[in-house]
């Protein structure tokens, strides 16, 4: 599903409406619409993904005329009135319908049905790991043949030319003659396979103002024939900025979906300085730069990044080519899953795992997003291995995947997306890969909406875990909150080994607040056995607590009123 275009929600019926709202509240950019065969095309060119709550064969005849290539059409889904079942239709793989079909079956509770031979057979899908990889299939002839021995032998033999992460059922093997598939922007030939070509070619291309897109072209395919390359890997086309509107090399970048590099001369000449290239007089007099085709090509390809092709003249044009050692299109997502349950996690987390090839997080947390998972490649830990989870993450992204580290609650609160940042920091220079941090609900959150308003005015969270910061640290900070009057939140109070925390925690509160103090505690979050209860400071320790608790202890001014716990702002009687 492309994640820049809307979901489209048709229904007939009353039912079907019901079953299409109830998605819509779970995917922000939905449309609710009421089904009209005549609008259908309309619809199919700007929607992302179509869903139809209705009868499978009213779809199929709605939709035939419509269908043009797995490449290009849109994912659909079915979905009965009762929603009970969830099928994916259309662009299972490419169009990410499977995807889409497994978490639409998991808002609704009904049960996903797909039929693709990879999903069935619980393999991963070539065509969508070759997408996620950025990898273009050559000669296409030979991909059925391919699939249908993946398929049978569930297995599949890889040799790698360009380091791209394998998933589960993929084996590389070091001699290409014994492989299935070739991962190369190399030429072999004497090799009759089927090749994975990695965008990760950039031509640095000096030329004149009436160079036409046919010389330009002839020009290239010459040298990367001469040199054994495959055209297949050209990712992009990269030039001094005053040649890059040549009609000539806009249409040539536009034929092959190019990605067209317009440099400054600054910032060639810099380039020139750290290659140690000769000076052109001729560019440098005209362009302002020592020269063009080397260093546009480095300079696009970027540090990580080797000349392949040293500048080579033909038929009035300069091209040399640079290749990027290192996929550079990975992303990780630190994922904030919420407090438990799919209802309390957000659109854009469940979109992150949506799209996510690779999910890592602590075996719990993973557990709790199950029915997200299915069909991707997962990698768990337990407990303290924080440190291991993130740096699999970071490996996994470096390769070129996009990889979604699971957090539960929110990542930046005593969670894995700081701890991301300092092994990233470490390298001392910014990641080759997209990072984001999603945010999530935390405990912090969800249990404070569930006590009522203990946080409408000023708080301070602590966490009463000792295993990475001393207890002298936590007293200090606990005393200096409570003196200022400060709501507290405590998480990670007490776990089966580690009860004297809470115990030391407490004798200290009480030396310093009211033992009346109203206390709120949250425990299991919208998971099974949630448990909300008011209590005192003096009697905070007569309940049943743990890492799963988190603990709301007010300020001066807060108060119980029935099952909430309040704590005043200030408004009552102020005008502004």
């Amino acid at each position: 599903m492309d994640p820049n275009k809307p979901l489209a929600l048709f229904y007939l019926t009353p039912r079907g409406r019901l079953v299409a709202e109830k998605l819509a509240n779970y995917f922000p950019e939905a449309q609710v619409k009421k089904f009209n065969p005549n609008e259908l095309a309309r619809d199919w060119e700007t929607a992302g993904a179509l869903v139809f709550i209705m009868a499978c064969g009213i779809v199929v005849r709605a939709i035939v005329p419509l269908i043009k290539s797995k490449k290009t059409d849109p994912a659909v889904l079915v979905i009965d009135e009762e929603g009970t079942s969830v099928i994916s239709l259309l662009s299972g793989h490419l169009g990410g319908a499977n995807e889409l079909c497994r978490e639409v079956a998991a808002i609704l509770a009904a049960k996903p049905v797909i039929t693709t031979a990879s999903d069935v057979s619980g393999l991963p899908a070539l065509d969508l790991w070759a997408r996620e990889n950025r990898l273009t299939f050559e000669p296409e002839a030979l991909i059925p043949k391919v699939m249908t021995r993946y398929i049978q032998e569930k297995t599949l033999k890889v040799y790698l030319d360009f380091p791209v992460h394998l998933p589960r059922g993929f084996e590389e093997v070091k001699n290409p003659d014994a492989a299935d598939l070739i991962v190369s922007y190399r030429l072999f030939p004497e090799k009759k396979a089927l090749f994975a070509r990695p965008k990760v070619l950039f031509l640095g291309l000096g030329l004149h103002e009436d160079a036409r897109a046919e010389e330009i072209e002839g020009a290239v395919n010459e040298v990367f024939t001469q040199n054994g390359l495959s055209f297949a890997s050209l990712a992009a086309v990269a030039t001094v900025s005053k040649k890059a509107a040549v009609k000539g090399l806009s249409e040539f970048a536009q034929k092959y979906g190019l990605k067209l590099m317009g440099i400054t001369p600054e910032s060639l000449a810099k380039e020139c300085a750290r290659l140690g290239l000769a000076n052109s007089f001729a560019a440098n007099t005209s362009l302002g730069t020592p020269a063009v085709a080397e260093p546009a090509a480095m300079f696009a390809a970027g540090e990580k990044a080797r000349l392949l092709i040293p500048k080579t003249k033909v038929a009035g044009l300069t091209l040399a080519v640079a290749a990027k050692e290192t996929p550079f299109w990975g992303k990780l997502s630190i994922v904030g899953t919420g407090p438990g349950s799919l209802s309390e996690m957000t659109p854009l987390a469940r979109k992150a795992i949506r799209e996510a090839a690779y999910v890592v997080g602590y075996k719990c947390y993973l557990e709790l997003i199950a029915p997200l998972l299915s069909g991707k490649e997962t990698f768990t830990s337990g407990m303290t291995k924080e440190v291991e989870r993130a740096q699999k993450a970071i490996e996994l992204a470096r390769k070129g995947a996009k990889v979604a580290l699971v957090c539960g609650g929110d990542p930046g609160i005593y969670a894995l997306a700081g701890l991301v940042f300092e092994l990233l920091a470490e390298d001392g220079a910014p990641p080759d890969f997209e990072v984001q941090v999603i945010a999530g609900v935390s405990a912090l959150n969800a249990g404070a909406a569930r006590l009522g308003a203990p946080l409408t005015h000023d708080f301070a969270v602590i966490s009463l875990s000792d295993r990475l910061t001393s207890w002298e640290t936590i007293a200090k900070r606990l005393r200096a909150a409570a003196e200022a009057d400060f709501v507290l939140v405590l998480y990670n109070p007490m776990s089966r080994t580690r009860k004297e925390p809470l115990k030391k925690a407490h004798r200290l509160l009480l030396n310093i607040l009211p033992g009346k103090t109203p206390v709120g505690l949250a425990r299991a979050i919208s998971r099974e056995g949630e448990t909300i209860l008011l209590t005192t400071l003096e009697k905070l320790l007569d309940h049943e607590i743990d890492m799963q608790t988190t603990i709301f202890i007010g300020n001066s001014e807060s108060f119980c009123f029935g099952p909430w716990l309040i704590t005043p702002r200030g408004y009552k009687g102020k005008r502004f």
